[in-house]
């Protein structure tokens, strides 16, 4: 180490970069070797640092832990019960509803588009979609089977799912019993100062951002739904859902409109306007003014940096990679500002060693 210290900064960068590159591309075989026991160990702890919060809401008022424990899993296993006999059976139906109304939504779109092209020639306007409207029907008739072909792919793989989200249920419970002597046991490993730190930095990046996301999302999803009620568009909660689904993830919000107003515009080019206009205005007062008082600058992370993470997170890991990867991003740029305004010094903590041993 201390022949490290010597050399030039540049070159000692120059050397640990490969290093980090091999360390991370055998992480990654491991990663896949382990499938899919790996996303069910992430999803447990994902789901128990969300659990964890409302257990400390609990203990700040006097509540002991044990209680506080079964308090929140008693309110998960209600809340969890009372979304299936709800609002489980109408969005199952809303999804039939949706397969089996797509092709007349389909005709009606063909039907608005040569209608336009009629407008359009009879006004001598140089537009000319003769050559567009096949090829969008075509893309659009592809998407539909390769949707019915995930779906039946999911209805196959059925039993293996039921497996996994036990397996998931099973061990977020222990993790919320014995997360503390789990993660105590874990930190002992790193020096002192340095595990306080790290553990501080996973709690506030993880906890926090996907708390965030989950209260926007609810907020964005609820306030979508009654527009789309009072607007009387088809498949209104349904819709509202994908809009909140696609809201979990940063700019997702913007793909979930777009999808949604396609749909709806297929049906009624009017309509689809105006789920537009109303979901990107709720939007952006969930983004203007509850955002910044719920997240507040969160990630502290550049936006080009937060593309990359998204990137590199659908590359390697799929949609469960999405959701981790800004909160992931985050924790590593707290740690690397950590270390580089030195909050994590180790020679601090060996010096104090030094000190009790001597007394």
């Amino acid at each position: 180490m201390q022949t490290v210290n010597k050399l030039p900064r540049w070159l000692t960068l120059s050397l640990a970069f490969p290093l980090v590159i091999l360390n991370g591309w055998v992480l990654l075989q491991v990663i896949k070797y382990f499938q899919p026991l790996v996303s069910i160990l992430v999803a447990a702890l994902l789901l128990a640092f969300i659990l964890d919060y409302p257990i400390r809401l609990f203990q700040k008022q006097g509540v002991k832990r044990n209680i506080a424990i079964t308090i929140v899993l008693l309110l998960a296993v209600v809340i969890i019960a009372a979304f299936g006999i709800t609002l489980v059976p109408l969005i199952i139906q809303q999804i039939n509803e949706l397969a089996n109304i797509l092709p007349a939504w389909i005709d009606s779109g063909r039907q608005q588009l040569q209608n336009f092209q009629n407008w359009a020639i009879t006004e001598q306007l140089p537009i000319n979609l003769s050559g567009l409207v096949p090829q969008i029907l075509d893309r659009i008739s592809t998407q539909i089977q390769n949707f019915t072909g995930k779906i039946l792919s999911l209805a196959l793989d059925t039993i293996g799912s039921i497996v996994n989200v036990l397996l998931t249920v099973v061990l977020t419970f222990y993790l919320v019993l014995n997360g503390e002597s789990l993660w105590d046991g874990i930190f002992l490993w790193f020096p002192s100062r340095v595990g306080t730190y790290i553990r501080q930095s996973i709690r506030e990046d993880f906890q926090n951002y996907f708390i965030g996301q989950f209260i926007l999302a609810t907020i964005l999803a609820s306030g979508v739904i009654l527009a789309f009620l009072a607007l009387r568009v088809p498949l209104g909660l349904l819709f509202g859902l994908v809009i909140g689904f696609f809201a979990l993830f940063p700019f997702g919000t913007g793909i979930g409109i777009s999808i949604v107003s396609s749909l709806v515009a297929l049906n009624n080019f009017w309509l689809g306007v105006e789920v537009v206009v109303v979901a990107v205005a709720i939007d952006q007062f969930n983004s203007n003014f509850v955002a910044p008082r719920i997240l507040g600058n969160l990630t502290g992370l550049n936006p080009v940096w937060v593309v990359i993470s998204l990137l590199l997170g659908v590359k390697l890991g799929g949609l469960l990679g999405l959701l981790v990867a800004i909160p992931l991003a985050s924790f590593i740029k707290s740690v690397a500002d950590g270390w580089r305004e030195g909050k994590l010094n180790i020679e601090s903590d060996e010096e104090n060693i030094m000190l009790e041993k001597s007394y």
